[in-house]
């Protein structure tokens, strides 16, 4: 039994889940919780309507969106901080601020600025990721060994050819766990985004069925996302392992 689940870990981590949802179920009723099955049924019920895949589309469309604004402003917040010490020591502590502000205070700047819709759930989920994203980078570059550094200035390298050929794949392990916390916390933002401001997306659904407490819409929205996050994550996690044991 040890052997199986050193060997299958998330599998068990799965099975172990469904059993505390379904104690879970058995504790609360059907009031607060579904069942796994019957939820997972439902789920496969609403992907075999047109509607519910529009709401998917709308929702994988901003979330795309502000995770490529997240991943590249990030990127250059990072590197442009993290090329320059003294730069990194007085922003550093203004990142780290900004990353522990709850962000869903500034949703009504964020509406303010770009309305109800598409552009006002792309902005919050982008807030949401550029910041860990920008963190991990500049990390990664301060942590840079200073010999690299100087190796790349007496062969006379331009600051583009530093960054590309010395510092992108020395940090690349670190900037790559900055960007798989991106992914989770801009895909947070861009539903949260959904919930509060907009008309379409599995966000606005939710929302909806919350206020109308049809628990079967929120547990297969809420299990649809989850399984995505987690699915992405794991292929992520798996991915960053490699990047820093390639050995391995």
């Amino acid at each position: 039994m040890r052997r199986a689940i050193d060997r299958y870990p998330s599998l068990f981590l799965i099975l172990a889940l469904l059993m505390i949802w379904q104690v879970t179920f058995w504790m609360v009723g059907r009031n607060a919780l579904l069942p796994p099955a019957e939820t997972v049924l439902h789920l496969i019920q609403l992907l075999q309507t047109a509607r519910f895949w529009g709401h998917i589309a709308e929702t994988g469309a901003a979330f795309l969106i502000a995770l490529s604004i997240a991943i590249v402003a990030g990127l250059a917040i990072g590197i442009a901080l993290g090329m320059n010490r003294t730069a990194a020591e007085v922003f550093e502590p203004f990142l780290l601020a900004g990353n522990s502000i709850p962000k869903i205070a500034l949703y009504p700047i964020v509406l303010l600025i770009f309305g109800i819709g598409m552009p006002a759930k792309i902005a919050f989920g982008a807030i949401h990721g550029v910041v860990p994203v920008a963190i991990f980078t500049l990390t990664a570059c301060t942590n840079i060994p200073p010999i690299l550094v100087r190796a790349a200035s007496a062969m006379r390298l331009t600051r583009w050819d530093t960054v590309r050929s010395v510092l992108l794949p020395a940090a690349l392990p670190d900037i790559f766990s900055g960007i798989r916390i991106g992914f989770s916390l801009t895909l947070i933002g861009t539903i949260l985004g959904e919930m509060f401001g907009s008309q379409r997306g599995l966000g606005y659904l939710l929302m909806t069925a919350i206020g109308l407490q049809n628990i079967q819409v929120i547990m297969s929205v809420t299990l649809l996302l989850v399984f995505v996050a987690a699915t992405v994550n794991s292929l992520l996690l798996m991915q960053d392992r490699r990047l820093r044991n390639p050995a391995g």
